[in-house]
């Protein structure tokens, strides 16, 4: 069987509400594409149905597979799809789908061509949020300009669910991951900053899910530790393997 052109990840966990309308969304947009595809959805130590009701789905949908990540964190769900999959191009898609699901085609050749990794952005020019509460936007914006300054000049939505991998790229960064939570993309995107490597940030429609389970200020404390991680782990040469 030839390789998958694409490969969509889907980190779940606590999702047996939204995950079915996502992957409805998502086979029958594969099903419309000229090339193979899959989905992977990674179950994250969940506390609710998660892993039955994706299981349940993949039986009448041969393009979806279901992993179970035992070790909590988005950052450990997405790595465990991200190395497991197959796809020449791998996207990294959030449960909620709150990018409508024809924009995927936006990050792939030939629509887009020349990156090592395209990355969703809410904020980039040509980019429209929809409904979202100004204290979040705002909040949203205060936690962007830390990273910038701190890890990621230039960068203006390093936090958006939607990112796309050339599987050599997604190979090589996932291994030397080691931040588990949130602030896992920062580390990847800072890694490929540090190896050269071509980030495209694309402007996308994004509509404002109140489900969010992103608490702004715990996060933006976290993400600062986080990024003290990422410099001490630079400083000692954790990035500098060569895979």
């Amino acid at each position: 069987m030839t390789r998958p052109f694409l490969s969509i990840v889907i980190p779940a966990y606590n999702e047996e509400n939204r995950l079915p309308n996502t992957l409805e969304q998502l086979c029958s947009f594969i099903e419309s594409q000229p090339y193979r595809a899959e989905v992977l959805v990674v179950e994250n130590g969940s506390d609710d149905r998660t892993f039955e009701v994706a299981q349940l789905f993949a039986e009448h949908c041969p393009t979806v597979t279901v992993l179970k990540e035992l070790s909590r964190g988005k950052g450990n769900a997405v790595r465990r799809g991200m190395l497991a999959a197959c796809g020449e191009y791998r996207f990294m898609c959030d449960s909620d789908l709150s990018m409508p699901v024809e924009e995927i085609n936006r990050f792939l050749p030939p629509a887009l061509d020349g990156f090592d990794i395209a990355i969703g952005s809410r904020e980039a020019p040509g980019a429209i949020r929809y409904n979202e509460p100004q204290y979040r936007h705002l909040g949203g914006r205060a936690v962007n300009t830390m990273i910038r300054l701190l890890a990621l000049p230039g960068l203006q939505d390093t936090q958006c669910g939607f990112k796309c991998f050339r599987a050599a790229i997604a190979e090589e960064l996932f291994q030397l991951q080691t931040l588990t939570g949130w602030s896992f993309d920062i580390e990847l995107l800072y890694i490929a900053r540090l190896r050269g490597y071509h980030i495209v940030e694309l402007p996308i429609p994004w509509y404002f899910n109140p489900e969010s389970k992103l608490n702004v200020v715990q996060d933006a404390i976290k993400m600062g530790t986080d990024i003290l991680t990422i410099h001490l782990n630079q400083f000692k040469g954790v990035y500098d393997a060569k895979i």
